[in-house]
Order: structure tokens, then sequence, then C-alpha cells
């Protein structure tokens, strides 16, 4: 790989990191916005469970933004910035439960779609580093997805 080609493919790898890092934050406040909001006979249930959900989002955005400053590029912030670059669909209380979970959901489908073209670039440009945080974000996501869509069955 030549200079030029190697510098490309870390420009897009850290454009994708800040693409997972602003799709984090998004969802984090979608989160929080579920948590202080959700009522009815499962709310005892869905608000611990989205607390502990945005609280590993807090940290995990931090160890994103920490990842691309490792990398030599600044991580964006802001957010206006963020949901520019997250472009993930809000929502606003009241909201049936379901209707919440559904929502939070899809946002997480959104980051694991983006969090995949992470792990791919970074796999391209030899990071292994990158590629096992996309990884382990990949599966929370994967498995936080598994759980939200078993609280929908009945």
């Amino acid at each position: 790989m030549n200079m030029k080609s190697a510098k490309t493919n870390k420009s897009a790898l850290c454009d994708s990191l800040n693409q997972v890092l602003a799709d984090s934050y998004a969802l984090m406040s979608l989160t929080h916005l579920a948590h202080w909001n959700v009522e009815g006979a499962g709310f005892f249930a869905l608000h611990t469970a989205f607390q502990t959900q945005y609280e590993e989002l807090f940290t995990a955005v931090d160890e994103i933004a920490e990842r691309i400053r490792s990398l030599g590029t600044y991580a964006i912030g802001g957010l206006g910035k963020f949901a520019q670059v997250a472009r993930m669909p809000e929502f606003a209380s009241p909201l049936t439960q379901e209707d919440y979970v559904k929502r939070l959901i899809a946002a997480h489908e959104k980051l694991l779609a983006d969090a995949a073209v992470a792990r791919d670039l970074a796999g391209g440009a030899n990071d292994a580093e990158s590629q096992d945080l996309m990884i382990g974000r990949i599966t929370l996501h994967q498995k936080t997805v598994w759980m939200l869509k078993s609280y929908l069955k009945n």
C-alpha cells in the first residue's frame, strides 16, 4: 500500500469512527429521553434498562472519541454537529412503551450498520485496535437489539 492510499484509508476510517461517535451520542440522548418519560406497567424494568443503556453509551462515546484522537485526528462534537452527522430520527414524548422500544431498536440498527462500515474500514487499514473497538460495539448493540425485541414479544 502506498503512502497516499494509507492516508486515504486512515481518513476514511476516522470519518467512519466519527459517524459512530455521532450515532452513539444521538442514541444516548434518545435513550435518556425514553428513560425519563416511559410510563406504564413495565415502567420499572424499562426505566432501569434504559439507564443501563445510556450510561454504557456515555462510556462508549469517550472510548470512541479517544480512539479517533489516538489516530491523530480530531473527534467531532457539539449537539448540532452530532445531530447533523448522525441523521438519526428523533422522537418526542409521550410514546407508548412499545413505541419507545421500537424507535430505540431502529436507532441501534442504524448504529450497527455504521459500526460495521467502520469495522470493515479498520480491517482494510490493518488497524486491529479500531477493528476490535467496533467489534465490541457491534456485539453490545446486537445484544441490546435482541433484548429490546424480546421485550416486544407477547
